[in-house]
């Protein structure tokens, strides 16, 4: 893509996702895909690449579980995280360690030098 863009707090719909994924762009997961009733969701994620997702953290709202319905903080990413593993059948870590890198990959002014 001859730009980088984050569909933000990522919400609609699996035509919207593929649309925004053929053009390069990255999908960001909030608290959202943790509710219980967003299963529609997180198959969208699920069918995504890894390698074009960001964690959200869209403070102060959609706190994901166990925190939904309170302020949400930055945080609370390590539970966005936790779902977005089970999604790829792979570890929390492994998970944070490649939702980091789309991050570095995409933002690289943000990079400490």
């Amino acid at each position: 893509a001859p730009f980088g863009c984050v569909m933000h707090c990522f919400s609609s719909g699996p035509r919207l996702a593929e649309a925004a994924l053929e053009m390069g762009f990255y999908l960001s997961i909030s608290g959202i895909a943790a509710f219980p009733k967003s299963r529609d969701l997180r198959d969208i994620f699920a069918r995504a690449p890894l390698d074009r997702l960001l964690l959200e953290t869209d403070s102060p709202y959609l706190a994901p579980l166990p925190h939904r319905g309170r302020r949400n903080e930055p945080a609370y990413t390590a539970f966005t995280a936790k779902t977005g593993a089970k999604l790829f059948n792979v570890s929390e870590a492994e998970f944070a360690a490649a939702t980091t890198a789309n991050f570095d990959r995409l933002f690289t002014r943000a990079q400490v030098r």
